[in-house]
């Protein structure tokens, strides 16, 4: 099933015609983390054709704008969706809807597509509002078998506004891998007490909980081991054996077979052997009281998301990184990443959170590469958006102008006063005069 709309264009076409960004490097060396200000979808394509990245990310997670039709403030104090004032400064704007909103993230899904390596996992944060439509672009661009979850993230409190529907304490998270054998983790969640008392009903001798489990499962075996008689018994019908009869007798010397009273096996688990509880598909995770950047994310999000979907050394992608805590995330689980987004004080606020680990960790500095996109606007200060204009050359020839225009202005300023000093001087000398004649 495909979504048709007017502005849609074939894949080949958006592969060859995007044009790709040229990127320049601040830093004094090259670096595998990158934090890169620029246009996502040139730069996208950028890193898939001259940095070599095709099929070399292991994990993507991205929280693009929504199709809210609306700026995002930010301001000294506060950075907030909802309580904004008109004076503050806008850190991103996310006024595409409709088909225009659905091809801008159509086009970059497809380079992410490109750049994601064989057992790579995507993980898109969405909204309730355009989800099902992002689900049918996401299964045409990487395939509905590799489809793995719609996850519910309850990102806030109950609420009671006023209007004729249910209060909205959720959005979404669509999670799909670019083969059907990505990385995965298994996370778990410890059991806690209760649920011990609830599923490990059965004591031992020595004390320990236990539950007990069937030995077969679906499905027939009708020439394999598993289908096979095993102490006088075969698989109930339409069931297997869960395991081969060699290694069921073993279970059964190392007493870890129930037999009822009616001869029914059963195999025990006990409870200080389980790794804890599967996840689910409905998660926990809420947005901040008090965030740095509009819409940031949780932290723990993000590391649960790493955890299960990468391992050590892996290569993390974020291309709408915002307050950049995918790239915190990364970094403090020891996996490598590239960061990319447009807005000024996105990269200010991640800047910011990079700059904190060291500290926290008390480890060296973060180490990374910042790049910036030719013909992109920068500001020093980050006080104002774009107070000065990088044209067509290198950065670094911009910044030594920029500075030395600065000190020239500066010597100006300080001849300037002195010159004022002489003036007042001079007419003060001259009242004197002026007083004295009279």
């Amino acid at each position: 099933m495909l979504l048709t709309y007017t502005n849609k264009k074939y894949e080949l076409e958006i592969l060859k015609s995007t044009k790709k960004a040229v990127l320049i490097s601040t830093s004094k060396k090259p670096v595998i983390n990158k934090l890169i200000q620029g246009d996502n979808l040139e730069v996208l394509k950028t890193l898939l054709e001259d940095y070599n990245l095709k099929n070399k990310i292991d994990l993507i997670y991205i929280d693009p704008p929504f199709a809210t039709n609306s700026h995002f403030k930010i301001s000294e104090s506060r950075a907030n969706t909802i309580s904004m004032s008109n004076s503050d400064d806008i850190a991103y704007s996310d006024t595409l809807i409709g088909a225009d909103f659905l091809e801008f993230l159509r086009e970059r899904l497809i380079f992410l597509r490109e750049l994601m390596s064989d057992k790579a996992s995507i993980y898109l944060h969405i909204d309730y509002k355009i989800g099902h439509y992002v689900k049918v672009i996401m299964d045409e661009v990487f395939g509905r078998k590799n489809f793995r979850n719609d996850i519910t993230r309850i990102k806030c409190n109950p609420k009671n506004f006023q209007r004729k529907a249910y209060g909205n304490i959720k959005d979404l998270i669509l999670f799909y891998s670019r083969t059907k054998d990505p990385i995965w983790n298994d996370p778990k969640i410890s059991f806690s007490k209760g649920d011990i008392e609830k599923l490990f009903k059965k004591t031992d001798k020595d004390g320990r909980k236990y539950t007990t489990i069937p030995l077969h499962a679906p499905g027939e075996t009708i020439n394999g081991k598993t289908g096979q008689e095993w102490k006088g018994l075969k698989p109930p019908k339409g069931r297997h054996w869960r395991s081969e009869p060699e290694i069921l007798d073993k279970l059964d010397k190392q007493g870890l077979i129930e037999w009822s009273s009616t001869g029914v096996p059963r195999k025990k688990i006990y409870a200080d052997e389980t790794k804890g509880k599967k996840i689910q598909d409905i998660w926990e995770f809420k947005d901040l009281q008090y965030p740095t950047y509009p819409t940031e994310k949780n932290l723990d999000l993000l590391k649960f998301i790493i955890k299960a979907s990468s391992n050590k050394g892996d290569l993390v992608l974020d291309c709408f990184c915002g307050s950049g805590t995918t790239l915190v995330a990364a970094q403090e689980l020891e996996r490598n990443w590239i960061g990319i987004d447009k807005s000024e004080y996105a990269i200010k606020t991640t800047k910011k959170k990079l700059s904190k680990i060291s500290k926290d960790l008390f480890s060296n500095e973060t180490e990374y590469e910042f790049l910036i996109q030719k013909d992109q606007k920068i500001n020093t200060e980050y006080q104002k958006p774009a107070s000065l204009f990088i044209p067509q050359h290198t950065i670094s020839d911009r910044l030594k102008t920029y500075y030395s225009i600065n000190k020239k202005k500066t010597k100006v300023s300080r001849r300037r006063k002195k010159a004022n000093k002489n003036i007042h001087k001079i007419r003060e000398n001259t009242n004197i005069h002026s007083s004295s004649h009279n």
